[in-house]
């Protein structure tokens, strides 16, 4: 995947320039962990520094698994050590950017996808990673999850999580209006229509964070375009975004808000509030992507009779068009190896190493979906997680998220004509046409 430029790293340099004197006296006061391994520069022992953003006390389990995959690794590789050193979510941010202006990155640390990354490829930060993946470690990963970790063709990282988005629906709910799982869109509207007539709030939306909007209208898209992925081709500009299949995905989605699918306000509330709106049983589905499974799972906050009441299905087909192995959403965070690294290729070890491991300890010790296939079966986890990666397995291919491919400004812009097109504030030409110009404006 061609990704489009979000920043220029000289801008994102000039910008946390000022968060030198912060950093450079250690990471006091936050929630940070760092230690090192012994015999770290005696003999041939290498030593690789390894930075991520579990800390025990937020991210315990994550955490424990990370300690447990380099502790293998170092019993299987005596002459690697790792040196470790564990930052918050925002720490770890500002301080990967800080030391990229000098150079001293760690050989190996987390990165994000297209947007984040892109800067750091094109200041020549991240070394290229398709020599290890060609040895058959690149048919681990779901499809689609290297395409979003890599630029011109380029693979410059190895994404350790990944989310899908499904509708979720609440059983209980569809049997006792007598409606059944629609499998395309026309169907879908029908159950929205019979829900309304018997009182129940459809769909549970929280547009006023748009980029669960943006979920509907990039699945539909999805959907219209069949196996063509118009929608990144117009982010990446190879195609207009004036694209037939992505004004037809805007048409649609009017279709869906005149129907009445959504609940009441939906602009105006957040999604933490459709949310809960779901969780209460005050409406029969919410769109979200897996991050959201223990939820519906192991979360013993959930009521177990709701959690026992939910299931999930995949975006209808449109028109009879779509493949429903092919889905919307992203990775998470993935593992970048530095471009000057004095142990580059011990860190290209260790990197393969660790991705190949998180794949079944994450699902089954920390509740996360891996970026990497796994064999459900094997593992003893609730039933939505096996379908969910036995789903994942067949993927043919996962559209990034809209927001995540472009760049920050074209993102706004998206995002602000997401509320707009639900809103009825603009036609699909006007949505289609307010992006093709923003795009096009950054060429």
């Amino acid at each position: 995947m061609k990704l489009k430029k979000a920043i220029t790293l000289s801008a994102l340099l000039l910008i946390f320039s000022l968060l030198l004197a912060a950093c450079s006296g250690g990471d006091d006061g936050g929630d940070t962990d760092s230690t090192s391994s012994s015999d770290t520069g005696s003999g041939d022992v290498k030593t690789v520094k390894f930075m991520h953003l579990w800390p025990e006390g937020s991210s315990a389990k994550h955490h424990k698994v990370v300690n447990e995959i380099i502790e293998q690794f170092e019993a299987e590789h005596e002459d690697i050590k790792i040196e470790l050193e564990v930052l918050s979510n925002e720490q770890y941010k500002d301080k990967i950017t800080v030391l990229s202006t000098s150079d001293e990155l760690p050989d190996v640390g987390f990165t994000w996808a297209a947007g984040y990354m892109e800067p750091f490829v094109n200041g020549n930060k991240f070394a290229p990673l398709d020599d290890i993946l060609a040895d058959g470690l690149a048919d681990e990963f779901v499809a689609g999850t290297l395409e979003a970790f890599s630029v011109d063709g380029v693979t410059y990282g190895l994404p350790l999580e990944l989310n899908i988005t499904n509708v979720f629906y609440n059983k209980r709910i569809f049997e006792e209006n007598g409606v059944e799982v629609p499998e395309t869109l026309d169907e879908l509207i029908e159950v929205v229509e019979v829900l309304n007539e018997n009182g129940v709030n459809p769909i549970a939306l929280g547009n006023r964070d748009a980029w669960t909007g943006s979920m509907w209208y990039m699945s539909l898209a999805d959907r219209i375009a069949g196996e063509d992925d118009v929608l990144t081709k117009a982010i990446n500009r190879e195609i207009s975004f004036e694209d037939p299949a992505l004004i037809k995905a805007a048409e649609e989605l009017q279709r869906l808000v005149d129907a009445g699918a959504f609940v009441q306000g939906f602009n105006g509330l957040a999604d933490e509030e459709a949310k809960s709106m779901f969780t209460s049983e005050q409406a029969a589905m919410y769109l979200i992507a897996t991050w959201d499974l223990p939820n519906y799972t192991t979360n013993e906050d959930i009521p177990q009779e709701f959690r026992d009441n939910v299931d999930y299905f995949r975006f209808p087909t449109v028109d009879g068009s779509g493949d429903l192995n092919s889905y919307v959403g992203g990775p998470g965070v993935g593992l970048f190896v530095a471009e000057n690294s004095d142990v580059k290729e011990e860190a290209k070890t260790f990197a393969s190493y660790f991705v190949q491991q998180w794949g079944e300890k994450s699902v089954a010790d920390v509740g996360v979906i891996p970026a990497t296939k796994v064999n459900a079966e094997s593992l003893d986890l609730p039933q939505m997680y096996v379908d969910v990666l036995n789903d994942l397995n067949e993927a043919t291919n996962i559209t990034l998220y809209a927001d995540v491919q472009m760049s920050p400004s074209a993102a706004q812009v998206h995002l602000d004509m997401i509320q707009a097109l639900f809103g009825g504030e603009v036609t699909p030409e006007e949505f289609a046409e307010t992006h093709e110009n923003t795009l096009a404006s950054e060429e």
